[in-house]
């Protein structure tokens, strides 16, 4: 039997000294078939409350993917194809605060990306950021650190839902900032009728879209 060492690892661990290699693109109409599959999968699993929090709100509910594990990894495999659809290659996949935590990690890992997180003021370290947005309540505030985003490295932001898109243009803007090259937008689910992407000046791209007027971000 072969003892594992440093330079022979144990046939069912991988090597810790590769980096992590980009999964191949399905070819272009395999792909397609396999993505509008995934996005009726995703849609059906949606859940839609009426007059939640408030009178004349359809909030709609995404945490049933994040229950069911075959949902989960069918989400994750359904951005990824997008990516691919869309001929995106990142270098960074910054993720908003605080769904887009859920989704940018294991995109970034199976494109063989860096995640770098976008946060509410006071909640990073170090030297960061700082870009205002306009919320229903007010002004808030989003950051991210001076070191996240190399000057020239390609930047794809990924949030759940797009909805007045103020809250995805501040990342933006911050990514601008550092130098990045912004290459798009990707979220599961657009309100549509709030017309967010008008807010935003690169390229958006959603999985799965709400005509209902009155639906709300979860």
């Amino acid at each position: 039997m072969q003892q594992s060492t440093s330079q022979h690892p144990p046939p069912n661990r991988p090597d810790a000294t590769e980096a992590p290699q980009r999964q191949l693109p399905s070819t272009s109409a395999t792909g397609s078939s396999e993505l509008a599959g995934l996005e009726v999968r995703l849609h059906r699993s949606l859940r839609q409350y009426p007059d939640f929090p408030s009178p004349g709100i359809l909030f709609e509910d995404i945490l049933p993917i994040f229950a069911d594990a075959l949902l989960h990894q069918s989400l994750i495999r359904a951005l990824e194809l997008r990516v691919d659809k869309e001929s995106l290659r990142p270098d960074i996949v910054v993720g908003l605060e605080a769904r887009g935590f859920l989704l940018g990690p294991s995109l970034a890992l199976r494109l063989g990306a860096g995640f770098v997180p976008v946060r509410k003021q006071g909640k990073l370290p170090g030297p960061v950021e700082t870009a205002a947005f306009e919320k229903e309540y007010g002004e808030d505030y989003f950051q991210i650190q001076q070191d996240g985003i190399k000057p020239g490295q390609t930047v794809l932001i990924i949030d759940d839902i797009i909805a007045t898109g103020g809250s995805a243009a501040a990342a933006g803007s911050l990514v601008k900032k550092l130098g990045g090259h912004l290459l798009g937008y990707l979220f599961i689910l657009e309100l549509d009728f709030l017309k967010g992407r008008e807010k935003l000046d690169a390229p958006v791209h959603t999985l799965l879209s709400s005509q209902e007027e009155g639906a709300s971000k979860t």
